[in-house]
């Protein structure tokens, strides 16, 4: 680590500017409610439009397998980008257009077109938003920052799905879009109110490779084919894929039985609570699954910073531990309980794992990738993987619901969440300390001139302070 430039001055922890820290939360909040549309929103708003249920598929299948293909360039693309806010805020460009040819033109084309441009806007925001926390950070918070983006994107999760649900039953489900595009304004002042010269200045309370600026790194980042090879990281991909494997699909699953339980049960106009509400029909079922979304959410932005000062503190691994641990726990509730009432408490569980993934996910891959560089790369690849997981699991738990049963299911997704545990536990180590790789001298003839000449500095500025030393010591002992 002695060979990152600023090390010895990131040990004090120099405070970026309140308006850059702010920026940088406002910017989790914003975009968390600017992405909340392009879920549940799209699919209720299609079926107003009269789209067929498998129209509405093949639309949000578009959304996710663009999602799932793009994390990886993303990631590559936001470690070439020289401007991570430029790449934030290209970003929250694309997540605009998106949604305002949603809003404008909701026929096959446009809808495609903005599913394809959401998930490259998710696939670049994501790795960005987690290299403009670590050049903000100072070495000894990185944890506490990472929660605090969380705690953000939470509160705006919750926040977008009061507002845009109000919006839909009082206007139009057509306004959600046009509301979600009209938030790109503050989402980009957010971006710009984070100082350059924060970001310039991110050695002088950093050690991350991905953290300083490339004028001021002493060699080229680590090869791709480095990173794609390391143990560590091969593990993490692995067990994300078998947690979310597990997850993705327990909820709706869980939806879906309590669908099938209320069906009888009458449905509540928001009308008959008070003469000024719209004359919308709600049904039991949504109200219950919408607790269950939101609740988890509130915990999780609780939690976060918590979590993250633990996480900072203590072992990567134990935490991880325990937010994957809680999948096969919730999996087993499920299925043995099965009252949909006890079964809603029992989701909250779902806000600790949110909280640990939240934190845990980058904070590890810094780990990994702290000498080496291609940070963001690395967050692209769990991204790949979680999502792989993902979407194999709704598709497998939709079979297997059909022809076992609910209650088969849920063990099923739980035994996957056993799996990912054992693969942490077995495969991945302990990054809390991890060796960090250094690039060889090889590398550092290709780094920037103006790199290698503070490499230079640095190198000069520590072999004086360790003749000064001798000398001292000649002095005091005159047998030297």
């Amino acid at each position: 680590m002695s060979g990152l430039p600023g090390s010895a001055h990131a040990q004090h922890g120099v405070v970026a500017s309140p308006a850059s820290l702010g920026g940088l939360s406002w910017l989790n909040f914003l975009s968390a409610l600017m992405q909340t549309g392009f879920g549940a929103f799209l699919a209720v708003y299609l079926t107003h439009q009269y789209w067929s249920r498998t129209d509405i598929g093949f639309a949000l299948s578009a959304g996710t397998v663009a999602a799932m293909a793009l994390q990886v360039p993303g990631g590559m693309l936001v470690d070439w980008a020289p401007s991570k806010r430029f790449a934030a805020a290209a970003a929250v460009f694309a997540l605009a257009t998106a949604a305002v040819l949603i809003a404008a033109n909701p026929m096959p084309v446009p809808v495609y077109t903005a599913q394809v441009l959401q998930g490259l806007a998710a696939a670049v925001l994501t790795p960005a938003v987690a290299a403009l926390t670590l050049a903000l950070s100072r070495q000894e918070k990185l944890g506490e920052r990472l929660g605090r983006n969380v705690r953000f994107a939470a509160i705006g999760s919750a926040v977008a799905a009061a507002i845009m649900g109000g919006v839909g039953a009082w206007l139009s489900y057509q306004a959600i879009y046009w509301l979600a595009a009209l938030c790109a304004v503050p989402c980009l002042v957010a971006i710009f109110r984070i100082r350059a010269t924060d970001l310039l200045n991110a050695h002088h309370r950093a050690t991350h490779f991905a953290a300083i600026h490339p004028r001021h790194r002493p060699a080229r980042p680590q090869t791709m084919t480095r990173l794609v090879r390391d143990p560590a990281l091969l593990a993490f991909a692995a067990a994300m894929v078998l947690f979310q494997f597990g997850n993705a699909a327990l909820l709706p699953t869980a939806a879906g039985a309590v669908t099938r339980a209320f069906r009888g049960l009458p449905d509540l106009m928001l009308s008959d609570l008070a003469s000024f509400l719209p004359h919308v029909q709600l049904r039991t079922s949504d109200l219950v699954v919408g607790a269950w979304i939101v609740a988890p959410q509130l915990l999780a932005a609780w939690l976060s910073p918590r979590m993250g000062r633990y996480a900072q503190l203590h072992t990567r691994r134990r935490l991880l531990l325990i937010g994957l641990a809680v999948l096969p726990v919730r999996a087993a509730l499920f299925g043995i309980l099965g009252d949909p009432w006890v079964v809603g408490i029992f989701q909250m569980l779902d806000g600790v794992t949110a909280a640990v993934l939240g934190v845990m996910v980058p904070m590890v891959v810094a780990d990994i990738t702290h000498g080496g560089g291609r940070f963001n790369l690395a967050i692209g690849i769990i991204g790949l993987a979680s999502g792989i997981g993902g979407a194999l699991s709704t598709a497998v738990a939709g079979l297997l619901s059909d022809r076992i049963g609910d209650i088969g299911t849920y063990l099923m997704l739980g035994a996957s969440g056993v799996l990912a545990c054992v693969v942490l536990r077995v495969f991945m180590p302990e990054t809390h300390g991890l060796p960090h790789h250094v690039a060889s001298p090889a590398q550092n003839q290709h780094a920037h001139p103006g790199a290698h000449r503070h490499a230079q500095h640095h190198e000069g500025a520590r072999k004086r302070t360790a003749q000064n030393h001798a000398d001292s010591a000649r002095r005091v002992d005159p047998r030297g």
